[in-house]
């Protein structure tokens, strides 16, 4: 998560300093992020500011996973009050007090992961963390939250409000797994958990209950839905590899579970492994691959080499050299993701194995 960045922006100079301290807790933890001020506050580590407040706030907030607000929360509340769009859009926001004594989910808490990174913070500074909403304060889960924890798609967002409402008002709810849908099942709290043959069959289990939660890669029928049902799809989930010619299998599995662990991303959702040609013979991959009971696919150098995407790391002159594409895991992933592909992780190298995971629809 916050693979696109976290932009920590502070106004005055004692905000730079807590900053700064924020910069380091958040790279000890590998998660990529800028520190912004004024620059007449510019030192090392600080990229200066050369606009108002609400111009540069306008100009990133689509640009980024997070904003780390370090001043009043009045004044960051105003100057992202005219970008909102949606809770499944909108960056996490967060409000820090100069002195770095309180760390303050204000956006995207469960979707966007505002409360996650909030608690990351205020660990990492010595903070207080605040979260305010109604499911954390209750210690439940809510439904967008677990959208986020187990990377599923929310269908119809306009029933997150009465689904949540059912949650923390102690209703009875369902989670419905549809067909051959996987997902972690034990992190899934505050709810009976199903399975179902079809949607239809779905339909009928939570029609039961006040309220609940149906997984399906189907499309379903929603004038048949007689409670508040949240409708979730499982987004494509692919490992890209790429590794030397005599690693282990143990060192790409132990890569493999380290990338995932990074991103949180339980083993349950990957649905494949992809690599190149090149590796279709390597006992390494193929022996990983039958271990982690995951089907591994094989892309040729002329599709790896044509494909472009924003998200691409710098080739590597050497890898291209060897293998005639400067880059083979971030493509990889990225081309059997499929629509709307993005990366979750960029290529993490580890033990001579390099990693990366992308996320589609």
């Amino acid at each position: 998560m916050f693979a696109k960045g976290i932009a920590v922006v502070a106004i005055t100079r004692r905000g730079v300093e807590t900053a700064l301290r924020i910069k380091a807790a958040l790279s000890s933890l590998e998660l990529p992020c800028l520190v912004f001020a004024p620059k007449k506050y510019d030192q090392k580590g600080v990229v200066p500011l050369d606009k108002k407040l609400g111009e540069f706030i306008k100009e990133i907030y689509s640009k980024v996973d997070a904003i780390v607000a370090v001043m009043a929360s009045g004044i960051i509340i105003r100057a992202v009050a005219p970008c909102l769009e949606s809770k499944l859009v909108d960056p996490a926001v967060l409000g820090v007090d100069a002195s770095g004594r309180f760390v303050i989910s204000l956006l995207s808490g469960h979707y966007g992961g505002a409360n996650e990174l909030t608690r990351l913070i205020a660990n990492g500074i010595g903070a207080v963390p605040v979260i305010t909403t109604a499911s954390d304060v209750m210690g439940k889960q809510s439904v967008d939250e677990l959208a986020r924890i187990l990377h599923l798609s929310i269908e119809n967002p306009e029933s997150l409000a009465a689904v949540n409402s059912a949650l923390v008002n102690g209703g009875r709810l369902v989670f419905v797994l549809v067909g051959d849908v996987k997902v972690p099942t034990n992190k899934i709290l505050g709810y009976e958990i199903k399975k179902a043959d079809s949607g239809k069959q779905a339909i009928e289990i939570v029609n039961s209950f006040d309220a609940g939660v149906i997984i399906t890669k189907e499309t379903l029928p929603k004038d048949k839905l007689t409670k508040p049902v949240t409708i979730l799809k499982p987004k494509t989930v692919i490992v890209g590899l790429g590794a030397r010619k005599n690693v282990s299998e143990d060192k790409v599995i132990e890569a493999v579970n380290y990338a995932l662990a990074h991103v949180n991303m339980p083993l349950e959702r990957v649905d494949r492994l992809a690599t190149i040609s090149v590796k279709k013979d390597s006992p390494s991959m193929i022996n990983s691959a039958k271990r982690l009971e995951l089907q591994l696919d094989f892309l040729d150098v002329e599709s790896l080499r044509a494909f472009k995407h924003e998200d691409l790391s710098p080739d590597s002159k050497l890898v291209e050299q060897k293998i005639g594409v400067g880059g083979v895991c971030e493509r990889a992933a990225l081309i059997k993701a499929g629509k709307k592909a993005k990366l979750i992780l960029k290529k993490m190298k580890m033990n001579g194995v390099t990693v990366a995971i992308a996320e589609g629809e």
